[in-house]
């Protein structure tokens, strides 16, 4: 990876537009490596208008091509994991084989949906005595997909693969902070797409209000916060713009008084240091029945005393940067509060002298807490113990957030019976990575709206319309 990567202000129908010149930087260090162009509102009507232009033909393209090019898009991106992991570990600042497993993950989105294709377009009839029917799926139109930071790669992915797998062309907005990766994954799928079907345009809030509000977008993907995407759903409401909205949770983690602790822990730290913290499923707050909370205290802090942290190519490190110098001081804030309050406070290795580097902390959240009641964000672990399960379910419930979720038990009916009384989109039963293209994924409440992955990834982007025919 150079120096001098360039990405353009826009890709519009296979040509690019350069844009005004930002910098991109590493989040270990701050440094520049990549130079990315910003638009203004004027490119993005001319990335929508192509895009547009685009719309009859992609969506009277027979699902079985549609597959096909999806296909060729997902096997072309496994060629490129090292490339690519190499610039998702510079700007999002995750280690580099956790960058590399993105890619192969992304591509999975690809390989999905062109399933998805194929399969909705053969769901089609029902038959009753008076009536034969068919449903069809027709295309909603132009799509604005808005992705976020975190997971610079496999969130455009998943968008923009469930959308013109559906038939919709689509123009990306990606994060400001990591758009190199965005941007190579657009150029990948325009070598495999009719022009038009896929564009990109970069830059600030405005670049993104101007795709929300543009008359001829027919719906809006976006990830990121519940505020914002409380704002983003907000403006499609206005112009009556289809939205699916994956948004914040507080993914609770609970520990049962039957669970194998060993195990326990270990799923729990897949579920917290994936990412380095920095994922809208990330667990949370733990909740560990009080028969077993010295026994998860004492193997946590074992665990948590060893974790180093390091830049994204350290082999050894165990979590690397946080994604700026202003998450990593508001997580520091956060567990000094706790500290000085009184709370017990577990901390893992120092990480590099310079940067943007927190060591992972275990934090006892029995008593009031900052920590507690927010969404983290980082590889720091708030653990209370709980006695009554009806009680911690109504805890739960009453967040008014519910994305992902996860419940540790040897019994596993009833963990899931647990799992099933939560209102939360996904949770894991005894592992700490609960998801996969093939399900659906979003969340309850101010988590979201609508699912990504799954049948329902892809019929979040198709108008269903029924003929009722008389026999």
């Amino acid at each position: 990876m150079t120096a001098t990567m360039t990405v353009p202000g826009a890709r519009i129908a296979g040509a690019t537009e350069p844009g005004t010149a930002h910098a991109v930087v590493r989040a270990a260090d701050g440094t520049a490596f990549a130079q990315a162009g910003w638009v203004d509102a004027g490119v993005v009507d001319r990335a929508v208008a192509a895009a547009s232009a685009a719309r009859a033909d992609w969506g009277a393209t027979p699902a079985r091509d549609r597959a096909a090019a999806l296909r060729a898009i997902a096997a072309e991106l496994r060629t490129m994991t090292a490339e690519l992991g190499s610039i998702i570990a510079a700007e999002s600042g995750k280690r580099v084989p956790e960058a590399e497993a993105e890619v192969g993950f992304s591509a999975r989105y690809f390989d999905w949906f062109a399933d998805a294709a194929v399969i909705a377009e053969q769901e089609s009839g029902y038959v009753t005595p008076m009536r034969r029917f068919r449903v069809r799926h027709h295309p909603v139109g132009v799509v604005a997909a808005l992705g976020t930071w975190n997971f610079p790669l496999s969130i455009p992915a998943r968008k923009i693969a469930a959308s013109i797998a559906a038939g919709c062309p689509t123009v990306l907005k990606a994060s400001e902070r990591t758009p190199v990766s965005a941007d190579r994954l657009v150029a990948l799928c325009e070598r495999h797409l009719p022009a038009g079907v896929i564009g990109a345009v970069m830059g600030g809030p405005e670049v993104a209000t101007a795709l929300i509000d543009h008359p001829q977008v027919a719906a809006v993907t976006f990830t990121g916060s519940t505020a914002v995407g409380q704002q983003v759903g907000a403006r499609a409401a206005a112009s009556s713009t289809r939205a699916v909205l994956e948004l914040g949770g507080r993914a609770p983690f609970i520990i049962r008084a039957d669970a194998d602790v060993s195990d326990a822990v270990e799923h729990l730290l897949v579920a917290k240091l994936r990412n380095n913290g920095e994922s809208c499923i990330a667990a949370n707050n733990v909740f560990v029945h009080t028969s077993q909370r010295d026994a998860v205290w004492a193997a946590l802090s074992e665990r948590i005393r060893t974790v180093r942290p390091g830049a994204p190519e350290d082999a050894d490190a165990q979590l690397g940067p946080m994604i700026d110098a202003s998450a990593a001081i508001r997580l520091e804030q956060l567990i000094g509060q706790a500290a000085e309050a009184g709370a017990a406070v577990v901390r893992g290795m120092d990480g590099p002298s310079t940067g943007t580097y927190v060591a992972a902390a275990l934090v006892d959240c029995d008593g009031e807490s900052e920590l507690w009641d927010r969404e983290v964000f980082g590889p720091v672990i708030a653990l209370r113990s709980f006695v009554d399960e009806d009680a911690l379910v109504e805890e739960v419930n009453g967040w008014g957030v519910g994305l992902a979720g996860y419940v540790c038990g040897v019994d596993v009916i009833a963990a899931e019976a647990l799992a099933e009384r939560l209102r939360i989109g996904i949770v894991g039963i005894n592992n700490g990575a609960p998801n996969t293209p093939e399900v659906p994924f979003g969340g309850f409440g101010g988590s979201g709206i609508g699912r990504e992955g799954g049948m329902s990834g892809y019929l979040a982007f198709v108008e269903e319309q029924t003929i009722s025919i008389a026999r």
